[in-house]
């Protein structure tokens, strides 16, 4: 009796062992996917009255974490994107699929966005910042008109950005999940700002006045990161 359940337990086993390369070849298994939900750097409620805690809080764990959930799902589906960090998977977006470019753009875009935001601070925009400002805008004033006027004109949904490229700062916008990052982008450059204009991030709040969402923005702006990237990008 013993003999006989050791050999029923061993074919048992070779068949699940046999099986297991045709689990792993229709994606039933994959390399644990690397990309997780960043925390953010306050709360949910930081940024009132400018942004809403409840909007923060759907924005960052639905909104944020579903295109985490759809990234790694793409990561399970694509071998070639194992084991590559996300601004690798930004920067040659041209070779994969729209699913990866949406989910990994959506994914990239707010964790920079939840960086570039937060409570008020004195800190303001760094000496080497202004100046390149001032150079490349006329003033820092012109800076946010043009800034502004991107978010509110950027068609549907998208993103308004200053960008560095060439050592020269510019303005630009992208749409859906996009970024300059990307090689498809119609401007090309390293993000240092970046401002969501999809309606989820502020229609509960603001409705249909992307207008007054966008002047809200420069209450809750954190330039001591917005500093460090301009200063990392030289």
């Amino acid at each position: 009796m013993e003999r006989r359940k050791f050999i029923h337990k061993t074919l048992a086993g070779g068949v699940i062992a046999a099986a297991l390369p045709l689990f792993t070849s229709l994606g039933a298994t994959s390399a644990a996917a690397d990309f997780t939900l960043p925390p953010l750097d306050y709360g949910y409620d930081a940024l009132e009255p400018y942004i809403d805690k409840q909007t923060m809080e759907i924005h960052h764990t639905k909104h944020h974490e579903t295109y985490i959930k759809n990234l790694n799902k793409e990561v399970g589906l694509n071998p070639q994107l194992n084991g590559q960090s996300l601004e690798n998977i930004i920067k040659n977006t041209s070779k994969y699929n729209t699913a990866v470019r949406n989910n990994g753009g959506g994914h990239y875009n707010h964790s920079l966005f939840w960086k570039v935001i937060g409570p008020a601070s004195k800190e303001g925009l760094s000496e080497q910042l202004k100046n390149q400002i001032d150079k490349d805008f006329g003033s820092f004033e012109k800076f946010k008109e043009l800034f502004s006027e991107a978010a509110k004109t950027r068609f549907g949904s998208g993103w308004s950005w200053l960008i560095i490229a060439d050592g020269k700062l510019q303005i630009t916008s992208t749409p859906n999940q996009d970024n300059p990052l990307m090689d498809i982008a119609e401007v090309k450059g390293i993000p240092l700002l970046g401002l969501d204009v999809w309606e989820h991030a502020y229609y509960l709040k603001y409705q249909n006045r992307r207008p007054d969402y966008i002047a809200a923005f420069w209450n809750v702006v954190n330039w001591k990161e917005v500093n460090k990237r301009f200063s990392s990008s030289k």
